[in-house]
């Protein structure tokens, strides 16, 4: 059985592909989902893509994460990166192996953006890639948690 990652997207990522698309590109959530699961895929993994508009919700996710001892995750919170120190928490409180995703880069745009809670307790934090951020992410996961592409074997 394939060890499992979870892929989180929080508030207003379910917008994919209408939302502001000067900022965030055309690509929609399936189309995130769908590289998420060929990119885990690869590495012998299996991407458990989830999201939700509400904060708990993202907790929930995150304790069951652990309960069912996930590999690794990769979240892009929105805008709860920011503001969230629950999900600070949550993710330090079950030291599971953590990426940070944003799709556009927050450092060059609104000041209320250049902060972090989530970064704080992910090993790594990749903005600015657009979806591909997400392949990226997932990339390095594998690398932290030793799993191996299939390309490699």
């Amino acid at each position: 059985m394939a060890k499992t990652i979870y892929v989180l997207n929080g508030p207003n990522l379910n917008m994919l592909g209408t939302r502001e698309p000067d900022t965030y590109g055309r690509a929609t959530l399936a189309d995130v989902e769908k590289l998420c699961t060929e990119t885990a895929t690869d590495f012998g993994l299996a991407a458990d893509c989830r999201q939700s508009n509400r904060e708990g919700e993202l907790i929930d996710f995150i304790h069951e994460a652990h309960a069912k001892q996930a590999a690794g995750i990769v979240i892009n919170a929105g805008g709860y990166s920011h503001t969230s120190i629950a999900l600070h928490d949550a993710l330090v409180a079950v030291k599971i192996p953590t990426v940070e995703v944003h799709i556009s880069n927050i450092h060059a745009r609104e000041d209320f953006r250049h902060h972090s809670f989530t970064a704080k307790a992910a090993f790594a934090s990749l903005s600015g890639f657009g979806i591909d951020g997400y392949r990226l992410a997932i990339n390095g996961l594998a690398a932290k948690i030793g799993a191996v592409s299939s390309s490699k074997k």
